[in-house]
């Protein structure tokens, strides 16, 4: 089955990180990634821009309608996803633990329902 974790962020902390500190967290999402490739578990992975470069869109009345920004407000913002491969949730759920976010964020972990 497949899972997809999503990385939830403040995106203010990054800048504030010294340096050193963000070398030490890319590491951390390096070593992580590998173990996932290691394992066979990995998917696809990727950062996604800061929010502000989000759009949504949506039909009001019979036009589309896009507006800038991400859908949701919140003090956390996705920041990235792993697409994984795992045999159940309670694995699923042992990778997202691992992960490198929960240190300074939220990873929600969802399985993927194919169509």
């Amino acid at each position: 089955m497949q899972y997809l974790l999503m990385l939830y962020v403040n995106e203010a902390g990054w800048p504030k990180l010294t340096p050193a500190q963000q070398e030490q967290g890319t590491a951390a999402y390096v070593a992580y990634t590998e173990a996932l490739r290691k394992a066979g578990a990995l998917v696809a992975t990727n950062r996604l821009r800061p929010s502000a470069s989000a759009a949504t869109i949506r039909i009001a009345g019979d036009k589309p309608q896009v507006l800038d920004g991400p859908y949701a407000e919140s003090r956390e913002q996705i920041g990235g996803y792993y697409l994984i491969e795992a045999p159940d949730h309670d694995a699923a759920m042992a990778w997202a633990a691992r992960c490198p976010t929960v240190d300074h964020g939220v990873v929600e972990v969802r399985e993927i329902w194919p169509v």
